[in-house]
């Protein structure tokens, strides 16, 4: 089974550059074309939020279109770019948007996995928060497994990832704690993955790994000084594909979206290695 994870898509009304100078819907079709040639094609695809950049109609109505080349199954997330309403409102056909009364979180399956989505967003704000009832209904879920392999999805990473001022805006520390703690009861989670940093991360965490994504345009620039600007780079753009059987469990690859020279072969065709 294979999921691809992309994030922070960030898309704008068309002709629109994100901080004068990203073009994100350009990015977002050369990453759709990326996906749909992948061999083998991923069972589905999870977009773990900041899919437009002000949450507007019209940014979501140009999302609908940029991923309507897609030839696989989709799900979305929301993050702090987000509006639930008007995430809703466009993609109305993806039921799972709706079954949460008030949040967008919903659990599907995907071949043997179970993937949970958690909304980790505060309307207004840029730090996220997970409150008593959204790990409330997260823990009733988690129960409803009872011992499926688990990935657990939200926008905002619940660790500290030392870039300084995405950390002021990380996932709320008293519920990233509680977070750990309801994981570290189900040892069927495989993977807690979220987006958000714009770069890829792996930790410990409630005794699984935590993992964030690159972006599929910008990336936060890779600065760990305690004061660093707020600033990003023009990086390769990237994506996750989590692996996963039941002999050896989920591994994660990150994949560039722009194609690389090569392949180049390591042998001759005489079975020799080339010198």
């Amino acid at each position: 089974m294979l999921l691809a994870q992309i994030s922070d898509l960030h898309i704008k009304a068309p002709g629109a550059l994100a901080y004068r100078r990203v073009d994100t819907a350009a990015y977002l079709k050369r990453c759709v074309d990326r996906l749909n040639a992948l061999d083998p094609r991923p069972d589905a695809i999870i977009m773990t939020g900041d899919l437009v950049d002000q949450g507007t109609r019209e940014q979501y109505v140009h999302l609908k279109s940029l991923l309507a080349p897609l030839a696989i199954p989709y799900y979305l997330l929301v993050g702090n770019h987000d509006s639930r309403d008007a995430l809703r409102e466009i993609f109305s056909e993806h039921k799972e948007l709706h079954e949460h009364d008030e949040f967008v979180q919903y659990a599907v399956d995907i071949g043997p996995l179970r993937v949970i989505a958690l909304d980790s967003m505060v309307p207004g704000q840029s730090a996220g928060l997970l409150c008593d009832s959204r790990l409330a209904w997260l823990a009733e879920q988690l129960d409803a497994a009872n011992g499926q392999p688990v990935i657990i999805a939200l926008h905002h990473p619940p660790f500290v990832s030392g870039i300084g001022h995405m950390d002021e805006l990380r996932l709320d520390p008293a519920s990233a704690k509680k977070l750990s703690m309801l994981v570290a009861q189900h040892p069927n989670v495989e993977r807690v993955i979220c987006g958000h940093v714009h770069r890829p991360m792996f930790v410990r965490f409630g005794g699984t790994i935590a993992s964030a994504v690159p972006a599929p345009a910008h990336q936060v620039a890779l600065d760990l000084r305690d004061d660093a600007p707020s600033a990003f780079m023009m990086e390769p753009p990237a994506f996750a594909l989590h692996r996963y059987d039941s002999v050896d469990g989920l591994i994660t690859h990150h994949a560039y979206v722009d194609a690389a020279d090569g392949p180049y072969p390591f042998y001759e065709p005489e079975g020799a290695l080339i010198d």
